[in-house]
C-alpha cells in the first residue's frame, strides 16, 4: 500500500477560487443567456504592452537560428533581467539589492509556497487574517499546522486580524514566531503598509530571530510616495526578510508567467544545534533542483518592461486599472456601502450590506445582478462579512457593474 501525505486531508474546504468557479459554472449552465461580469479572481484583461510583445517576438526569432538559439538558461534567470530588476526596482529606490540575490521564477504564488522547502517543520507561523489562502494551505500540507476549526482557522498558526476595527493594522504577535507572512499592498483588503508599520515588524523580526516573507506582488499600484514599495526600503530588513514579486499584475503576465524572489545573501536561519546557516544557498539549491528556469522569450519580454517605452506603457495600464478601482469605490460609496482599499491597490474590500454573510452576498450578486466577486470568508475567519472586488476588467464592464449594484441595493 502506498501512503499519502495525510496533511492534505486537513484541507476540508475546497480552495477558494475553484469553489467560486464551481458556483459560477452551475449558474451559467442553468442560465446560458446570462451576461455574467467577473470581478472576482484577480486576472488581468488588458493586452501586453507593445514593448513587451516586440521583445518577445524578437526573442522567438532568435530561437529560429542556430547561431542565436538558446536552450536551457540559468535557473536563477538571465543576467539581463536580474540586473534590470536590481537597478530599477530596488537600487533606484535606495534599497540595496544585488542582481545575484534575485531568483527569476514562474510565479510569486509558487515561490511563496515553495520557500517552505528550506525551513524546518517546527517553525511557528504568523499570518494575517484575512489572508491569501496559499500561505495557509501550503503550511497545512507541510505539516506545520493542526486541524482546522469550525471557522477555518488552523491550530498552530498565529493569526493577526486586519479588519476595519483595527484600521487594517495588524498587531505584533505577543509570543515569538519564526516565519511571518506579510502582503502589501494587501490581498485581499487593498490596504497598504506605512513605513512605520513595516519598521515595527522588522524590529520584531530582528529581536526574535524571525524571517518575514514579504509578498509585494501589487507594489506597482502604489501611488502614494510615502508608502514603501519594498520592505528593503526599511533599515535592517535585509537581515530578516525575503521578498516576492510578480509581473502578473504589474505587466499583465498572468498567462505568460514570470516573477522573482529576493533573498539577501546575509539572511540566515539556524540549525537545531544553534549554528547559523545562510538561506540564499539553500534556496539556490532548491531552485536548481526543482526548476529549469523561465523561458528566454518570456524573460526578454519582462526585461522590456524596464525600457523607457515599456515603463510608460505599463504605467498607463496600471493607471487604467486604478481608475477602474476608483469607479467601483465611487459606485459603492454612493449606495452607502463601506469600502476600503482600491487607492494604492487593484482590489476594493467592502463590508457586506444588510449583515449578509460573505457567501450569501456572493450568491445574491450572482443571482440578482449576474456579478461575480470573492467572498471575504474565503480568505479567513476575519474576512467574514466582507467581500472583494477586482478592478481587472474592461471599463465598460466596470461601469455596467456599478449600474447593476445600484439596481439591487
Amino acid at each position: 500500500m502506498t501512503y499519502i501525505n495525510e496533511h492534505y486531508l486537513k484541507l476540508t474546504a475546497g480552495y477558494l477560487f475553484p469553489e467560486i468557479g464551481r458556483r459560477v459554472k452551475a449558474f451559467t449552465d442553468a442560465n446560458p443567456s446570462a451576461d455574467v461580469i467577473r470581478l472576482g479572481i484577480g486576472d488581468v484583461t488588458e493586452p501586453l504592452a507593445p514593448a513587451v510583445i516586440q521583445a518577445m517576438h524578437a526573442a522567438v526569432d532568435e530561437l529560429a537560428g542556430r547561431s542565436s538559439f538558446r536552450g536551457y538558461g540559468p535557473e536563477q534567470g538571465y543576467d539581463f533581467l536580474r540586473e534590470a530588476i536590481a537597478k530599477h526596482d530596488y537600487q533606484a529606490r535606495g534599497a540595496n539589492v544585488d542582481a545575484d540575490e534575485i531568483f527569476v521564477s514562474d510565479g510569486s504564488k509558487c515561490d511563496s509556497g515553495n520557500i517552505l522547502d528550506v525551513f524546518g517543520e517546527d517553525n511557528v507561523i504568523a499570518v494575517l487574517d484575512p489572508v491569501n489562502p496559499v500561505y495557509v494551505d501550503t503550511n497545512g500540507r507541510a505539516g506545520r499546522t493542526g486541524a482546522a476549526d469550525a471557522s477555518g482557522r488552523y491550530a498552530g498558526l498565529v493569526y493577526r486580524p486586519v479588519t476595519a476595527d483595527n484600521d487594517f493594522v495588524p498587531e505584533l504577535p505577543k509570543q515569538r514566531v519564526d516565519l511571518i507572512y506579510l502582503c502589501y499592498p494587501n490581498n485581499p483588503t487593498g490596504t497598504v503598509a506605512t513605513r512605520e508599520m513595516l519598521k515595527r515588524w522588522v524590529e520584531y523580526a530582528k529581536k526574535n530571530g524571525s524571517v518575514i516573507l514579504y509578498d509585494a506582488a501589487y507594489e506597482a499600484y502604489i501611488t502614494d510616495s510615502a508608502i514603501p514599495h519594498s520592505i528593503y526600503e526599511i533599515d535592517g530588513a535585509r537581515d530578516v526578510a525575503i521578498e516576492f514579486r510578480s509581473f502578473s499584475k504589474t505587466a499583465g503576465f498572468t498567462g505568460v508567467r514570470c516573477a522573482f524572489t529576493v533573498i539577501p545573501k546575509g539572511l540566515k536561519g539556524k540549525t537545531r544545534d544553534g549554528r547559523e546557516v545562510a538561506i540564499h544557498p539553500l534556496w539556490n539549491r532548491r531552485h536548481c533542483t526543482k526548476f529549469n528556469g523561465v523561458s528566454y522569450p518570456v524573460q526578454r519580454g519582462a526585461a522590456a518592461i524596464y525600457s523607457p517605452e515599456g515603463r510608460k506603457q505599463v504605467q498607463e495600464t496600471i493607471a487604467f486599472y486604478l481608475e477602474n478601482a476608483g469607479l467601483v469605490r465611487e459606485a459603492l460609496s454612493k449606495l452607502g456601502i463601506k469600502v476600503y482599499g482600491g487607492v494604492n491597490a487593484p482590489y476594493v474590500w467592502l463590508k457586506t450590506p444588510g449583515n449578509l454573510s460573505s457567501w450569501d452576498f456572493f450568491d445574491k450578486l450572482l443571482q440578482d445582478a449576474h456579478l461575480v466577486g470573492t467572498p471575504g470568508s474565503g480568505f479567513g475567519a476575519c474576512g467574514e462579512g466582507y467581500f472583494r472586488l477586482s478592478a481587472f476588467n474592461s471599463r465598460a464592464n466596470v461601469e455596467e457593474a456599478g449600474r447593476r449594484f445600484a439596481k439591487i441595493m
